[in-house]
Parts: C-alpha cells; structure tokens; sequence
C-alpha cells in the first residue's frame, strides 16, 4: 500500500506541458520575464480578480522583499502561528520579529493585542491568513493606518480566496502568495506578491530584478526573485483545472466533515464573509499526548498527516520570543489530515475510522 501523504501535487496533463512550454523552446527564452511569465500574470490578473500581481521564483522572496522596503531594520509585529519562513523572513532581513498570540477560534493573530506590542521601534506588521483563512483584515488595517505602520500579508494558502466580495490579496499594503508544488495552484516553485499602489508595485517591480531600469541603468537596491518560463509553463498549465482542483478538494472537506467526531477535536473555524479554498484540514486534539497516539496509528496505517504549524514561533532558538500560551498550546495539539484531488473515500473513510477509535 502507498503512503497516503499529507498533499499530493495536482500535475496536468505532461503533453499539455510541453505545448505551453514549446514556445520557450522556440524562441530560446527560458527566463528573464519572457513571454510565458507576461501570459501567466495576465491570466492570473483576471482569474483572482486583482490590478497588480508580479509572480516571483518563490514563495518567501516576497516576503523578504516587502520586509526590505518596510522593515528598516526596526521591529516587526508577527504572528507566532505560522510557516517558519514568516518569522525566518524578518530575521533574515535584520528586523526583530515581536509575536501577537493568536485567536483560539480562528487561529490568526488576535488583534486586540497588537497595540499594545507596538513601540517607537515598530515599523511594520507582517499577519499571516492561516490554512487561507482571513484575518481581522479591517481592524488590523485601522491599527496600521492610526500608527502609521506598514502592513504586510502572508498569504501563503490563499489562492483564489475572496473575503467580503473580493479578493485576499487586494488586502494590506503588500500581499503574497506561495506556489509550491504542495499548493493548491503550483508552478513547481514559485510565488506572488500584490499591491494596490502603482508608486510600491513599481519599487516591488524592481526589487525582485535586480533593481534594473532598462539594461544599463537601475532604479535601485534589488535581488532576483524572477520566475522561468518553465515554472510559468506550468502555471498555464494548471489554471484550466482549477474548478475541478477546488471541487474535488472540497468533496474532501465535505467527508472529514461529515464523519469525524468533531466533538471531541476542534476544526478550523472560517471567518463569515470567506470564499474558501479548502487549503488544508487541521485537527485540534484535546492533548499532545492524544495527538500522537493518533499519528501513530495512522503511521502504522501509511497514512501521513503532519504536525502544521509546530512548533510555535516564537520558541525557535534564533528569537527573543516571549510566552505565548495559545499558540504554543495550539500548535503542540494541531494536525492536518490528508486533502488532495483523487483521494479515494475508502482512504478517507479509514483515516476517520483512526482518529474517531482514539475517542471511544
């Protein structure tokens, strides 16, 4: 039997591949924005519905480069529940990151408690939309504008997320998007960054070309954050089967919803006014201890979720973190189930059966 893995990457069709990518083989442009990169930022424009997106060779690039425009070296107020790569990002870019606890219902960072980790030194704050699930956009977003902080979204999981009739990249200052080969929409290794600002997308524009204006000239201080024609051929390739990438997701969903015992684990709870996109299926067990009872059983079953996010942030060795109770509790209790396209329900219906038997 197979390993039934946490993901499994959606691949099209190979020959679909190679005929998107044939043009690059014609022309000899494989990278350096070509054509393919210019096609893919246009459709991806009209299917998430925003202005400005510039599609990048990661997922973290973004990130650090909004870091650089915004950081200046000063502290940045972050969420401890997370992928590493939010908090790795400040550290790398020489800012200190300053953790927010989390809502225990929603699993973002809890904004009640943003004011009061603001200081002389804050210069910008960096949340995280966790499993694709918004934060408190428009709270968060007037404590930025009363401090004059800059306001930056970890959007990792949020492809083709809307929230209150619009998309979850039109929120904050700078917004990114990771696509990753585990992603629900991949270009193998990839990524995104948004903005609503003509005057910061061109600053965002430069800085992940090396600062280049023209070939002779630069605008300024820049890194190579630019996507290949290859990693676009593959973009192109999987926007046509994303109607079908969502349903078969949400078929997923929809079981584990149906015959878990939800009352005796918690379940992501989506923010009211959520277009989802069944990124990921979290559990939250009572204990730690339960939590790897089950991981066994499912282990010795093939089956192989994963411990996502662990640990919390803020205990990693390279910060000064402080406590914070909530999300060290969650993230020591969280696991996400298998969710991918094609996975069978006689998979979905063992899984339940092993993580209900722990309960009876």
């Amino acid at each position: 039997m197979k390993n039934i893995t946490v993901t499994k990457t959606f691949l099209p069709p190979q020959e679909e591949y190679n005929t998107i990518l044939k043009h690059a083989w014609d022309k000899k442009w494989i990278t350096n924005r070509g054509d393919l990169v210019l096609r893919l930022e246009e459709k991806l424009k009209d299917y998430l519905q925003v202005d400005n997106i510039i599609i990048t060779n990661n997922g973290t690039i973004p990130i650090q480069i909004a870091l650089k425009l915004f950081g200046h070296g000063g502290e940045v107020i972050t969420t401890p529940f997370s992928y590493v790569a939010t908090t790795s990002s400040i550290v790398w870019e020489n800012c200190k990151p300053v953790f927010v606890d989390i809502d225990p219902i929603y699993l973002t960072i809890d904004e009640t408690k943003i004011e009061a980790a603001i200081t002389d030194k804050t210069t910008a704050i960096l949340a995280t939309h966790v499993y694709g699930n918004p934060c408190n956009v428009y709270e968060i977003e007037r404590i930025a504008k009363k401090h004059n902080l800059k306001l930056i979204y970890d959007a990792a999981h949020c492809f083709g997320v809307n929230y209150n009739g619009q998309s979850l990249f039109n929120y904050g200052d700078v917004s990114t998007c990771s696509f990753h080969a585990t992603k629900i929409f991949q270009t193998a290794e990839g990524g995104s960054m948004f903005c609503n600002d003509a005057d910061l997308y061109h600053k965002l524009y430069y800085s992940h070309n090396f600062g280049h204006d023209g070939s002779l000239k630069f605008h300024g201080l820049g890194i190579n954050g630019k996507i290949s024609e290859l990693q676009a051929a593959m973009g192109l390739a999987m926007l046509p089967y994303m109607e079908e990438i969502i349903v078969e997701r949400k078929r997923v969903v929809e079981y584990y919803n149906n015959n878990l015992r939800t009352e005796f684990i918690q379940t992501l709870k989506i923010r009211e006014g959520t277009d989802w996109n069944y990124s990921y299926y979290p559990i939250i067990f009572d204990n730690e201890k339960l939590l790897l009872e089950v991981e066994r059983n499912l282990n010795e079953n093939n089956i192989v979720p994963r411990r996502y996010f662990y640990p919390s942030l803020n205990t990693l060795k390279y910060v000064e973190g402080n406590p914070m109770p909530i999300s060290e509790s969650i993230a020591s209790r969280i696991m996400c189930l298998p969710l991918y396209v094609n996975l069978e329900e006689e998979n979905l219906k063992l899984i339940c059966s092993i993580v209900n038997k722990e309960h009876v």
